[in-house]
């Protein structure tokens, strides 16, 4: 089933990164939302503000001029614009995402929303200080699909949460080679922090409550980063949590996540790209159809016009950061158990 368009209200954007990531949801903003308009883009190099420009004008759309300084930018630029939608190496988005608030921003910011706990507390108080929005841009929390299933978990119809399993692979090792996703100091972590960020924030929201305790082991598998990595937790209710990352397979991107209830069993994806459902005399699962969505852009100017609550503040970022933090901290002790703080 078709989403309308939840609204298309003039926004002035400014795209902070204009890689490949930020071109993918570019595409889809030059398609469906022509009252968008992208005036300025923060962008150091130069060949990827040239693909920029190709997309523009393929879309017969104008394209944006380019000031690679964000300090700059927001100088020159901040008094004209509505929003800022950042998409650059992990290590860059606390500050840059920080400025842009202060600046007066809107804030769509991509994942992993930072690098730690302390920056994401920092992130937190940056957005109540200024009244500004941030939503962080993880597929699943945006997604129809994994706010129906949290809705149908929360209901109680479907019995208490026994245990979730999760699983995200990809061929993330060579296609990554070589980049700043395996520079530990601009990416903060590997495969399972990247690609599999996504997993590790869609099972927390699944699960609607905190992890108590991490048991962790990450593999390097000869890459500066982790590759592969496994994960065993446990929740407040004490529902158990298996999770699985391998970035060295063949090649392919994709995942599956279940969650055992007493009543039934839900089938996602990391993206939340579907959701089915298996009930108690039923022999397959089933799809829940739940209306489609453009992605993430669309869902931040839903939350932005007052239509959504927004369903990935900055709260949702430092669940990731403490989760992530107690990952690396069991992986550093061998997978010995870590209290989640």
């Amino acid at each position: 089933m078709k989403e309308h368009v939840l609204t298309d209200t003039a926004v002035n954007l400014t795209m902070i990164g204009v890689g490949g990531m930020a071109r993918h949801h570019l595409r889809a903003i030059l398609a469906n939302f022509p009252s968008t308009h992208v005036s300025v883009v923060c962008e150091p190099s130069a060949e990827a503000y040239a693909e920029t420009v190709k997309l523009f004008t393929e879309h017969g759309r104008t394209p944006p001029s380019n000031q690679p300084d964000l300090t700059k930018l927001l100088a020159e630029y901040g008094d004209e614009l509505d929003a800022a939608f950042i998409i650059t190496p992990h290590a860059y988005h606390h500050d840059q995402a920080q400025a842009c608030l202060e600046a007066g921003l809107d804030v769509l910011l991509e994942k992993p929303m930072v690098m730690n706990v302390a920056e994401a507390q920092s992130l937190i108080r940056t957005r109540d200080e200024t009244g500004r929005l941030l939503v962080v841009a993880f597929n699943g929390s945006l997604s129809p699909e994994i706010r129906a299933a949290a809705a149908l978990l929360r209901s109680g119809e479907l019995g208490k949460i026994q245990s979730i399993s999760a699983t995200v692979w990809q061929n993330w090792q060579p296609n990554t080679a070589g980049t700043w996703r395996q520079n530990p100091a601009l990416s903060g972590g590997g495969f399972l922090f990247d690609t599999g960020a996504h997993m590790l924030n869609t099972v927390a929201d699944l699960a609607g409550e905190d992890f108590v305790e991490v048991a962790a082991w990450l593999d390097n598998n000869g890459a500066p980063v982790d590759i592969l990595g496994v994960v065993m937790g446990r929740l407040v209710s004490g529902a158990l949590v298996t999770l699985h990352a391998s970035g060295a397979t063949v090649p392919s991107c994709a995942s599956d996540v279940r969650v055992f209830c007493e009543q039934a069993i839900l089938n996602t994806g990391v993206w939340g790209q579907w959701l089915h459902i298996l009930k108690p005399g039923s022999k397959e699962f089933e799809p829940v159809v739940v209306p489609e969505t453009t992605g993430a852009w669309e869902q931040f100017l839903a939350v932005r016009d007052g239509h959504l609550p927004n369903p990935c503040p900055p709260e949702v970022g430092l669940r990731m950061a403490r989760l992530w933090d107690a990952i690396q901290a069991s992986a550093a002790r061998g997978g010995q158990p870590v209290k989640c703080n």
